[in-house]
């Protein structure tokens, strides 16, 4: 539970702030302990972003596995709900956390590493998809979405991205 609580920290402070202020210092005053306490979680900044990427990564996989159904082309489905779940969401924090967290590991070539390989899953082999080119359309567009709402979650209203999602999912 310390962790989590020193990843939300972490990620506090990059919402808030922006990557200049995330230090170890910062995380554990945020946080609540001492520095000798978030190092026994995380001896170093690369270690605290690494924990930062695959909480995001874990996070947004089990996103994707709660609307998973079963079935031919079920996963495009899972992972067009999945990411406009996120989207759709009114209080923008899943948006914001993505953003601080991509943000922080941007600074590494070696924390992108786990991004990449996540992308990989995420939008490589379309499986069982009954047409593969609507699936990588559905896939792309559903994170293109999120990644312009990020930058500008009012732009769209409920009415509007609930008719996106509907529509992405009827080339499915």
């Amino acid at each position: 539970m310390k962790r989590d609580a020193l990843l939300d920290a972490a990620e506090a402070l990059l919402c808030e702030q922006g990557t200049q202020a995330l230090t170890l210092s910062a995380v554990a005053e945020r946080a609540q302990v001492s520095k000798g306490g978030l190092l026994y979680h995380f001896p170093n900044k690369e270690a605290l972003i690494r924990g930062l990427v695959e909480r995001l990564i874990e996070e947004f996989d089990a996103l994707i596995a709660s609307y998973e159904t079963g079935g031919p082309g079920s996963y495009t489905r899972a992972f067009v709900e999945a990411n406009l779940a996120v989207v759709m969401d009114r209080d923008h924090s899943r948006l914001l956390r993505r953003w601080a967290t991509v943000s922080a590991a941007a600074a590494d070539p070696a924390l992108l590493t786990q991004l990449r390989e996540a992308m990989h899953r995420w939008h490589g082999d379309p499986g069982d998809d009954p047409d593969p080119v609507a699936a990588q359309v559905a896939r792309l567009a559903a994170e293109g979405l999120w990644e312009v709402v990020m930058h500008d979650p009012d732009l769209y209203d409920e009415a509007q991205l609930e008719t996106l999602r509907e529509r992405l999912l009827a080339l499915l």
